[in-house]
């Protein structure tokens, strides 16, 4: 019996065919959501599109429409609506939710105000866009000849937008102590990532060419997502440690700090979800399909909201959560000082400095260090390095930070940096071998 291939050749119109009954339930949500007043577009309807979107993308894409002249265009169009709808989620999630989340931003009614025009600016964006993009799915699946449902989509249908659980993030990271280390961890972090966004904020009225110049260099697809998961990780720490116990029942600075992560956080996932939009069409900017969507979707406008609007007010939330941060670090750690001598057969080079820097991050909280007059950051290694090697010959370092980091700087000092091997080194420091 000869082989026969386990592919089988579709024709393009016996595919329309097919393709009736997976695309019937988002043409039926294209039909409810045109019907509808433009500003009355729920989570609901977001949360949906999405979902819709999905089911025809990859029907399309089990089918090979990617590589199709005929199906390819459709497929780009529908893979918009997905990633357009999913933008506009996380933004009416973030609407529905800021109130509860008792950021200092409620103290402040003209910065609130301008927030709640911004977000509203930016939700019309996505909105007309995906409008458009929906119009004309409806005309292209008409063209190729799909059955187009008149009815409109069905109240049971819609699905609940259940949270996303998912389990901590904390492969790597050590269990804090105490309560009051979880909770100095957390600040210290918040702190970290306001210096991360801080160094990227972008300037705001910036012209078309400072914006791309902008985007490139600070807020790739690549970078965008590392913003996010870092902020993410960020409230799996706090979520991890400190959500539902009586600490944070005590401390109304706790939740209020998660609020800011949060709102941030909303607002980098569309930041993602909009470079992305943005860089993708731009490869293919030759082809057909890009053109179109690019006619549909301006990109000089997806660009401006994604930096002035959705990047401006993540950095900002950050910012305004930098001070309760400030207050909880002290609250929750004993910041000490610590000088110590290096041993007379010790040299600090590159091997012990990374020990330090090791016990550092260990504890998660800042520890400065002071050689000569001039301190640096002594969970950087780089930061470490530099200090040292400006002071070659400096034998006295003054260390400044939680008294539980001090405490280990001190064991590895009085056990010769670990130079006569990490075997020697005590118990209290086992973590440093690993």
């Amino acid at each position: 019996m000869p082989d026969s291939s386990i592919d089988e050749v579709v024709s393009e119109s016996a595919f329309a065919e097919l393709l009736r009954e997976p695309a019937e339930m988002l043409l039926r949500l294209a039909n409810r959501l045109r019907s509808m007043p433009p500003d009355s577009w729920t989570r609901r309807h977001y949360y949906q599109l999405v979902s819709e979107a999905e089911t025809v993308e990859a029907f399309l894409d089990d089918h090979g429409a990617r590589s199709n002249r005929t199906y390819h265009e459709l497929r780009e169009l529908v893979a918009s609506v997905r990633g357009l709808a999913a933008v506009g989620f996380s933004l009416r999630h973030l609407r529905g939710r800021i109130a509860r989340y008792g950021t200092t931003l409620d103290g402040l009614p003209d910065q609130a105000a301008e927030f709640d025009a911004e977000l509203e600016r930016a939700t019309a964006f996505v909105r007309e866009s995906l409008a458009a993009l929906l119009a004309t799915i409806r005309d292209e699946c008409e063209r190729l000849g799909v059955a187009m449902p008149e009815e409109s989509f069905p109240d049971e249908r819609f699905q609940v937008t259940h949270s996303r659980r998912q389990l901590p993030r904390n492969l790597g990271e050590n269990d804090p102590k105490d309560d009051g280390q979880k909770t100095a961890e957390v600040a210290s972090k918040f702190l970290e990532v306001c210096e991360m966004l801080q160094a990227v904020r972008p300037a705001r009225a910036l012209t078309a060419d400072e914006r791309e110049e902008w985007f490139l260099a600070r807020c790739t697809e690549e970078r965008a997502r590392v913003y996010e998961a870092t902020v993410h990780n960020l409230q799996s720490a706090y979520d991890t440690y400190i959500k539902g116990t009586v600490l944070e029942s005590r401390d109304e600075r706790l939740p209020a700090l998660r609020g800011h992560a949060s709102a941030a956080f909303h607002l980098l996932e569309a930041v993602t979800t909009m470079v992305h939009f943005v860089e993708r069409h731009e490869v293919q900017r030759e082809g057909a399909e890009a053109t179109r969507v690019c006619a549909l979707v301006d990109r000089s406008r997806a660009r401006e909201i994604t930096l002035d609007v959705l990047m401006h007010w993540a950095t900002r939330f950050m910012e305004l959560g930098r001070p309760l941060a400030e207050e909880l670090l002290p609250s929750y750690t004993n910041v000490q000082e610590m000088e110590v001598v290096l041993p007379d057969d010790v040299m600090l080079h590159a091997r012990p400095a990374s020990l330090i820097v090791g016990i550092v991050n260990h504890h998660g909280t800042p520890v400065q260090m002071e050689v000569e007059g001039r301190a640096c950051n002594a969970g950087s290694i780089l930061d470490l390095m530099v200090t040292v090697g400006s002071h070659p010959e400096a034998r006295r370092f003054l260390f400044r930070g939680d008294e539980r980091p001090l405490r280990d700087v001190g064991l590895l000092f009085e056990h010769g940096l670990g130079e006569k091997g990490l075997e020697n080194l005590p118990s209290e420091l086992d973590y440093l071998r690993g």
